[in-house]
């Protein structure tokens, strides 16, 4: 007799709750990867002028902007992602509202990082 298979990714019908508690892992990979390179740039500026011209034409160039614009993105949708985590820890914000939540966190990391960048640019 064959062994029972359990239901996989493929077979459930994918919910914004699923979406961003994939989003929330792919999140926390980034945040390592960017703390890497935060703490990469704080090594520059302790060793010397040299190694942070390196650093700051890294991070000035559009491709390091856009690092530090999803790191940022990251930062934020991590913590709200967290909050959300924090929030169902008490027993609240189940049923039908833990899909506004998810939403919400999607939304407000996107708005938030916008806001924030533009306040950072001007």
């Amino acid at each position: 007799m064959a062994r029972p298979t359990s239901p996989h990714i493929w077979i459930y019908k994918p919910t914004i709750t699923m979406m961003m508690s994939i989003v929330h892992r792919i999140t926390g990979v980034g945040l390592f990867v960017g703390t890497a390179l935060l703490v990469w740039w704080l090594g520059a500026a302790a060793a010397g002028d040299g190694a942070y011209a390196v650093a700051s034409d890294f991070f000035d160039h559009w491709f390091g902007r856009l690092i530090l614009f999803g790191y940022t993105w990251a930062l934020i949708h991590h913590a709200l992602g967290g909050i959300r985590h924090f929030i169902w820890d008490f027993g609240a914000g189940y049923g039908e509202a833990r899909h506004m939540m998810a939403w919400a966190t999607l939304i407000g990391s996107v708005a938030l990082t916008v806001i924030l960048w533009l306040i950072i640019l001007l």
